[in-house]
């Protein structure tokens, strides 16, 4: 499946985390998404992954949060970001390590 890269960034969020955005756009739908994107957005609180969206094939858009996976309905690429930060936030704020 060919994939353009659209964005690979690292977000510094203080000293101890941070958050790694990639997105692709595909030809073709990952099997399990109806949509033009594969991504992975992960946050890292003191070198543990607490929060990470993809879209893995086969397993279709989900997340995970402190070692849990719920299913996640995308829409767009904004609200993925959004939600994405919403939830960094929250892992910060229920964090005392942050």
């Amino acid at each position: 499946m060919p994939a353009t890269l659209l964005i690979r960034n690292r977000i510094a969020h203080g000293e101890t985390q941070f958050a790694e955005i990639v997105v692709w756009r595909v030809t073709a739908p990952v099997p399990g998404s109806n949509h033009a994107y594969k991504y992975r957005l992960a946050f890292v609180l003191n070198g543990e992954c607490v929060l990470r969206y993809d879209n893995e094939a086969g397993k279709g858009d989900h997340r995970h949060v402190n070692g849990a996976e719920k299913s996640y309905q995308f829409s767009t690429l904004d609200k993925l970001f959004a939600d994405f930060e919403r939830d960094i936030r929250r892992q910060q704020d229920e964090d005392p390590r942050s």
